[in-house]
């Protein structure tokens, strides 16, 4: 075991590894929103293993290889375990909810929240989606028909007040939004959207930092602090958090109130008791001591914010606020990123717009007009290839770290040259290494995908993919992808993200046509934590497009 371990060792001495810039190591260069230009230097140059530079001289592995990811995000989950910093920041922002725990912890969190993500609830959820889908046609169409019959539209918000809503509908029993203008939009819908440009620019604090002062002195003396410190964007992301735990908490007032009504009142609630959190707090109820989640835990999971853990005095509660945070913020900022860079490249592809708007118009025809069911939206070729190719090429999340929590070692599908030219099968990650799985370079991967893998060719999905990307046993949930990540810590709420997708772009893509704005050549995908689009040099997201009628 000494001499297996003394030559991974040697392995990692003789791993390439790029050019240590400064004391910061490389993080500034992969982790910020211009980095996609690095990681495609990371790749093309290294491959898909590599080592990286972090700060203090601290180990960070780079990966896409699937073997590697297959070690780290499944098979050797329980060591290969979120950073310190990332699980701090999250405990401040999301409360005690999926993103913020760990091990035993984190299982039996998605243990209770299975049943809201199965396929039947999600069946019982079309009506609502397409309810929410409808509000958004009305007031597009609304637009057009008080004014000119092209309009510039601000889509990224749109889709970030849809996504907001179908979640506060279909996973909270609540409505943020009525959707009718601009001036009815929840302020909450717009935080969201500035609340991870905002950690980005934080981010080398959160994962260096903050693990070694979080545990100073009480809440209230930490927030005492930061108000003192001249730093603007820590004191919005205060601003936002505190917002957004009222609103948390507020929703979470109305379910409670519900449910000790007893079940007639629950029916009368938006989501008439089917919403996510209502049969999270029903599992909840039911579940063994055991697998019974705490208070503070069950409100984590609503993506409520707490910084200086003001749920503590709802001890007594069967569900807690925060899960409400957690659902909110994985079920809408991904979602409406995904859906609004759909629109974006429909827009810049106008054959491929109106091959997709022909395959809708028709399969409503079969069905008389009526609004698809769950069964249909699966049966859409092209509708199904042009989503599966959007989040291939363009995943709303780019990147995961994982720190090693021991020695071990990490295998690799494909070697790799080492700079003796010896080749490298298995590279030795010593405890307290960082390793960085690249979700973007392992979907754009011209091994697996092919000379054309950097290309949007929705048609790729409509043939056999490459015998190569098959036998490589990508460890993603989803379709050869690593977009929603694969093992314990996998995207729980994907196949609801899926259908909200397909609901919305169904209805905008049948009676709207889509084009570039004059803007267009101005618009920057940034690389946050969650992609997202500016123009030009503004840091506050928006997206831009031309949008007509078809009929």
């Amino acid at each position: 075991m000494v001499q297996r371990y003394g030559n991974r060792h040697l392995h990692e001495t003789i791993l390439r590894s790029t050019t240590k810039p400064f004391s910061g190591g490389n993080y500034e260069q992969v982790f910020n929103p211009n980095a996609w230009g690095f990681h495609e230097f990371l790749a093309k140059t290294y491959g898909s293993m590599t080592r990286l530079h972090g700060p203090c001289g601290t180990n960070t592995l780079y990966t896409f290889d699937p073997k590697a990811m297959q070690t780290v995000l499944v098979k050797d989950q329980n060591v290969f375990e979120e950073e310190d910093g990332f699980i701090e920041g999250n405990l401040l922002i999301f409360g005690e909810g999926l993103f913020s725990t760990l091990g035993h912890r984190h299982h039996k969190q998605r243990k209770i929240l299975n049943p809201a993500f199965s396929a039947a609830h999600m069946r019982e959820m079309i009506p609502v989606f397409f309810e929410v889908a409808h509000k958004l046609e009305s007031a597009l169409k609304n637009r057009l028909q008080a004014g000119p019959s092209t309009q510039e539209v601000e889509i990224l918000s749109w889709m970030g007040r849809t996504a907001l809503e179908l979640i506060g509908q279909a996973g909270l029993g609540y409505s943020f939004d009525p959707l009718t203008d601009e001036e009815s939009a929840h302020p909450y819908s717009q935080i969201s959207k500035e609340l991870f440009p905002t950690l980005i620019r934080l981010q080398f604090w959160q994962f260096n930092i903050l693990p070694y002062v979080s545990w100073i002195g009480t809440a209230g003396f930490r927030r005492r602090i930061i108000k003192m410190l001249p730093w603007k964007d820590l004191h919005h992301m205060q601003d936002m958090i505190d917002y957004m735990y009222g609103v948390a908490e507020e929703i979470y007032k109305i379910k409670l109130h519900a449910f000790e009504a007893g079940d007639e009142a629950v029916a009368l609630q938006i989501g008439r008791g089917n919403d996510l959190i209502s049969v999270l707090m029903k599992e909840n109820m039911k579940a063994s001591e055991e697998d019974r989640l705490g208070d503070v835990e069950v409100i984590a999971q609503v993506p409520d914010i707490h910084l200086i853990n003001l749920l503590h005095y709802l001890c007594l509660i069967v569900v807690n606020p925060q899960q409400m945070n957690t659902l909110i913020f994985a079920a809408m900022d991904t979602t409406s990123s995904a859906m609004a860079r759909i629109l974006h490249l429909l827009s810049q592809h106008p054959e491929a717009q109106e091959k997709l708007r022909q395959e809708i118009i028709e399969a409503k025809h079969l069905k008389d007009g009526h609004d698809f069911s769950y069964e249909d939206l699966s049966t859409l070729p092209y509708f199904d290839a042009v989503c599966r190719e959007t989040l291939r090429l363009y995943t709303p999340v780019t990147t995961v770290t994982r720190s090693a929590r021991r020695d071990t070692i990490i295998p690799l599908l494909k070697p790799i040259i080492g700079l003796d030219g010896t080749e490298i099968h298995e590279v030795a990650a010593l405890n307290g290494t960082r390793v960085i799985v690249s979700i973007y370079n392992s979907n754009r991967n011209p091994d697996l995908w092919g000379e054309d893998a950097n290309e949007w060719k929705p048609e790729r999905w409509l043939s056999p993919l490459p015998k190569a990307l098959v036998e490589a046993h990508i460890p993603g949930v989803y379709s050869h992808l690593m977009t929603f990540l694969g093992g314990g810590r996998s995207c729980i709420g994907f196949k609801f993200s899926q259908l909200e997708m397909k609901v919305v772009i169904s209805i905008l893509v049948e009676n709207f046509r889509f084009l570039p704005s004059s803007k267009d050549s101005e618009i920057l995908w940034q690389m946050n934590t969650i992609t997202a689009p500016i123009i030009g040099e503004a840091n506050h997201p928006q997206l831009p497009m031309n949008i007509s009628l078809v009929n």
